[in-house]
């Protein structure tokens, strides 16, 4: 067995597969960037090493650099974790060049599956089904506009190196493809480095099935049944579930069976997905569902296969790179249950989901049983070098109705702050009834639109349950003589005699009752006298508005840092008298300048931020106070 292991990947990947490694026994290495010195992943490991600057290119993919760490700490083998070096069949050789052990794939299985025309000419010699296409050598324009004319159109343009959804375009009419050719091949050229393309017929209502396999250095291949991952945005895949919705026994068999052979045509080792686009245009049938790609390595939504079989695919992983056989046969391995996984990210629905960076002030999860795979903690700092993954969020039931219950009670109480989430838009689509009907498609993102973008707006409710939590948090606090004279006459079990002013995204509102709608409310660390309410996986900070002497609210002349940044310039100091849409200061945030300045004529009371320093979202940078009318 492998005695300690050097685990080349960060984040939620390393602690993970660091998690089964000390199960196991197994000592573990993590390798760091700048960016990653006091992340998780680095502080978790039994040692850790320094390979680099915070640019994954000059550190996380730089294989010589990684080796070098395993030969540093002693470290018999490497796992690359999924993304990454992990499909990388010159750094699987190269580990095994060293004299260690290679957790993954054989390097020739590797290229066998790594260009897309290539593995589909094997698999069809393996006879497993593939989209009707065209995988030739001919790669003139005429050619290839001959062929999508026979196909029939529309018909996707992909690049046989691509991945992620680069390289890959849908042309709906004989007219525009030459066009759409020419730019699938820019993107293939500069993502990929090679620009030959293949074409498939579209699928008109497609789901995306795929099948776990493992295989072993015994000659023994094994699947563990289908995951549906039709959930997808921009081709990336949001939410994951096992089995696929709609999978009869019969069909189940058949695409269980190709995977095997799969696998089987490349002497697979170790873990790996093959991943098949089903036609559901008549339900799930195995005559309709084809073959598009292999992912030699493990996979982000393995958990849900691990949840409905009771096995830990990671310590297949191990026994079988230390060269023990398979632990159970095909017959010894069922379905249990139905679970769910939802990728929690940092990133901003209302924003076109630009990712979002800066600390987690608060990070909370409610206390239920359901798996989190996370490699963040609260206080973490979500970086703009890598994948803005915050968490999986994984749930495991009976049946499927009660696993989506299970998620929906999860993301309710899911608190990301100030850093955005897009846990509101993982509660809308796994709340929405064509996800619930399990009668969806790839489209079911862009068909379902703005309906799963969250609101943004605190409504009622939330302000009445953030005026309940700050009235038994404060109640008895001296926290400003005004705040304090609104919480007098308030009262939890009886008809309130007064009202409670608190402020929410920049504006203050009465609540004369307190509703209670089970959400969740959490203290909130960013600023004193507020309270962090959920609803419906959205935060929203909800506090006693600042007066002079704290900090104003903003009708009041507080300047608040509308993201997470670094002040770049200040143009004042306390005692200026400033006129308005004068400058104030300079923040910094999202590689762009965002000039804040004052909201009406005043003088500058307090201030907060110096040049060069790194604030938070929503902090208190100055305050101008009004100039006091002429009374008449």
């Amino acid at each position: 067995m492998i005695s300690k292991l050097l685990i080349a990947n960060r984040g939620e990947i390393s602690c993970r597969i660091m998690r089964t490694a000390r199960e196991m026994g197994v000592a573990t290495v993590a390798v760091y960037s700048d960016a990653d010195a006091k992340a998780l992943h680095t502080r978790s490991a039994d040692e850790a090493v320094h390979i680099g600057p915070s640019p994954a290119a000059e550190s996380y993919l730089v294989g010589a650099k990684i080796i070098a760490a395993a030969k540093e700490t002693g470290a018999d083998a490497i796992h690359p974790g999924y993304g990454f070096l992990s499909e990388n069949a010159d750094f699987a050789q190269a580990v095994l060049d060293a004299g260690l052990i290679w957790v993954g794939p054989k390097p020739e299985s590797i290229r066998a599956m790594g260009l897309k025309d290539a593995a589909k000419t094997l698999m069809m010699e393996a006879g497993v089904p593939v989209t009707p296409g065209y995988l030739g050598e001919d790669q003139s324009v005429g050619r290839l506009k001959a062929e999508a004319d026979t196909i029939g159109y529309p018909v996707l343009i992909k690049a046989v190196a691509g991945g992620g959804g680069k390289g890959m375009r849908k042309v709906l009419a004989a007219a525009d493809f030459e066009v759409d050719l020419q730019s699938c091949r820019r993107e293939a050229k500069a993502s990929f480095g090679n620009d030959e393309v293949l074409l498939e017929k579209w699928i008109t209502c497609p789901r995306h099935i795929e099948v776990q396999v493992f295989g072993d250095t015994h000659g023994n291949v094994v699947h563990l049944f289908e995951r549906d991952c039709s959930l997808q945005r921009r081709h990336q895949k949001v939410i994951e579930e096992a089995p696929a919705p709609g999978m009869d026994e019969a069909t189940r068999a058949g695409i269980c069976a190709a995977a095997v052979r799969a696998a089987k045509a490349v002497d697979y080792e170790g873990a790996g997905t093959i991943e098949f686009i089903a036609d559901s245009s008549e339900g799930l049938r195995a005559d309709r569902i084809f073959f598009m790609e292999m992912n030699t390595r493990l996979q982000v939504e393995h958990p849900v296969t691990e949840e409905i079989t009771g096995v830990d695919l990671v310590e297949w992983q191990l026994r079988v790179a230390s060269g023990e056989p398979i632990p159970l046969k095909q017959e010894e391995l069922s379905i249990n249950g139905h679970a769910i996984e939802a990728r929690l990210y940092a990133e901003d629905p209302a924003k076109g989901f630009l990712p979002s960076t800066g600390r987690l002030d608060r990070y909370a999860l409610p206390d239920t049983e359901y798996r989190v795979d996370s490699g963040v903690e609260e206080h973490s700092v979500i970086s703009p070098f890598y994948d803005p993954m915050i968490a999986k969020i994984i749930v495991h039931e009976d049946n499927r109705n009660d696993a989506i219950s299970a998620m929906l009670d999860a993301l309710e109480g899911t608190a990301v702050w100030p850093v955005k989430s897009n846990a509101g838009f993982l509660y809308r689509a796994s709340n929405s009834d064509a996800f619930k009907s399990g009668e969806f498609t790839t489209g079911f993102i862009g068909d379902q639109g703005e309906s799963l973008i969250p609101s943004g707006e605190p409504d009622e409710e939330v302000l009445g349950q953030g005026a309940r939590h700050l009235i038994e948090e404060y109640s008895n606090d001296s926290y400003h003589s005004r705040a304090n004279e609104h919480l007098e006459g308030f009262r939890l079990n009886a008809q309130p005699r007064r009202s409670l002013l608190v402020q929410a995204d920049g504006k203050d509102t009465e609540v004369s009752n307190v509703p209670y709608f089970g959400g969740h409310t959490y203290s909130s660390s960013a600023t004193p006298g507020s309270a962090l309410v959920t609803k419906n996986g959205e935060s929203f900070v909800v506090r006693l508005p600042r007066y002079e002497g704290g900090a104003a609210s903003a009708a009041d002349g507080a300047i608040l840092a509308p993201m997470p940044g670094k002040v770049i310039a200040v143009d004042v100091t306390e005692g200026d008298t400033v006129s308005s849409g004068q400058r104030l200061m300079v923040l910094e945030a999202m590689k762009m300048e965002h000039a804040l300045t004052a909201p009406f004529d005043g003088t500058v009371t307090q201030l907060a931020a110096s040049e060069g320093g790194q604030v938070q979202v929503e902090a208190v940078l100055c305050v101008v106070k009004p100039e006091e009318m002429d009374e008449t």
